[in-house]
């Protein structure tokens, strides 16, 4: 099992590098262009930050009008967003959601206006009018993040090993997929006892963390060092998103953990959000899940394009993400695993950061 996270990671850069062509470059002539509206769920985080500057970038590089809104994740602000963009007359709704269960209403107004509708990123669920999803493999992500967990637990000494799980956000769909896969992995060495889970916290309902708050988290993990680690190590820390690593780092540095003989435990982490990229450099968070979000705009633009030009748009998955009311078509693109081996090819590589960024 011992590094098997390094191949995948080649494995998923190399199916990313494959899957790019496949999807359609040919724009419309700028006269036959639309208006697109982009509803994000905050600037809180540096990745949506960066997926709205892209969006933004590309759909205007490909001759589109765009309105770009950030909700600060509040929910009765998103869909008040959303309505406005559908009375300015919106073409195309472009929305990474707060809460994937509260936008029925304003989708069947949207549709009602003869407005496509696309989830970007994260699944809107319990309505009929979506009609197109763009992500990431998002049950891969949770595969990466425990196969790097496991890696680093192997590297790091012999098992047993004492491990707590978080999860994200529990009214984010992708949470649910990124528990699911990362549990794939861990229940059997759970079962076996490789893995030991001492707070016996496990399940969504135990592990979720609304708004994927690194407050919450770090205060979380406090109170499990306290109740269950005041005699004994955690050796890892299952940990779905950057911002949520940072804080549990935080807690873990407030008890010595990475100091002395106190060996920091083995804390993974997703977006490569620069923090966290500049953590793994220095010995701190172990890895994280990079999802290229300039990718993932192009793919973007480019399914709105081909639907608003009366075209198919290219769709890899028509089977995963069931809504609750439909499966909703979807393209799928490939995560990367990010750790202290890779980051230089991987994050650098790419562009995406500068190494005066980084340093």
């Amino acid at each position: 099992m011992k590094r098997l996270s390094a191949v995948m990671a080649g494995v998923a850069f190399g199916a990313a590098a494959m899957m790019s062509p496949m999807i359609s470059g040919g724009y419309a002539h700028a006269d036959e262009k639309g208006y697109v509206g982009i509803a994000m769920p905050t600037k809180s985080s540096a990745r949506w930050i960066s997926d709205g500057n892209s969006m933004v970038k590309q759909f205007e590089d490909a001759g589109y009008k765009t309105d770009l809104q950030y909700a600060e994740d509040d929910i009765p602000n998103q869909l008040s967003q959303i309505e406005n963009m559908i009375v300015k007359g919106v073409d195309v709704l472009v929305i990474a959601a707060i809460d994937g269960t509260t936008l029925s209403n304003a989708l069947e107004n949207a549709q009602a206006a003869g407005i496509k509708v696309f989830a970007y990123d994260r699944l809107i669920v319990e309505s009929p009018n979506v009609d197109y999803y763009s992500t990431f493999d998002n049950f891969k992500v949770g595969v990466q993040q425990a196969t790097s967990l496991v890696d680093g637990l192997l590297e790091a000494g012999e098992p047993p090993f004492n491990v707590e799980l978080f999860g994200g956000s529990p009214d984010d769909n992708n949470a649910y997929f990124f528990y699911n896969g990362a549990m794939s992995i861990l229940q059997p060495l759970i079962d076996e006892g490789t893995v030991v889970i001492k707070s016996g916290q496990m399940g969504m309902d135990k592990v979720g963390t609304l708004r994927w708050d690194g407050a919450v988290a770090q205060a979380r993990m406090d109170n499990l060092l306290s109740a269950y680690y005041t005699d004994d190590k955690v050796d890892g820390v299952l940990s779905p998103y950057d911002g949520l690593s940072i804080g549990i780092l935080s807690s873990l540095k407030g008890v010595g953990y990475g100091s002395g003989d106190m060996a920091m435990p083995v804390v993974t982490g997703q977006d490569a959000e620069l923090q966290s990229i500049k953590s793994i450099i220095a010995g701190e968070q172990y890895s994280t899940i990079f999802k290229d979000t300039r990718e993932l705009a192009r793919v973007t633009v480019s399914m709105v394009d081909d639907v608003l030009a009366g075209r198919e748009p290219t769709i890899n998955d028509t089977k995963t993400y069931d809504n609750g009311v439909k499966v909703v078509p979807s393209y799928l693109l490939e995560p990367v695993m990010v750790d202290k081996s890779n980051w230089e090819e991987i994050i650098l590589g790419s562009g995406y950061y500068t190494e005066d960024e980084v340093k």
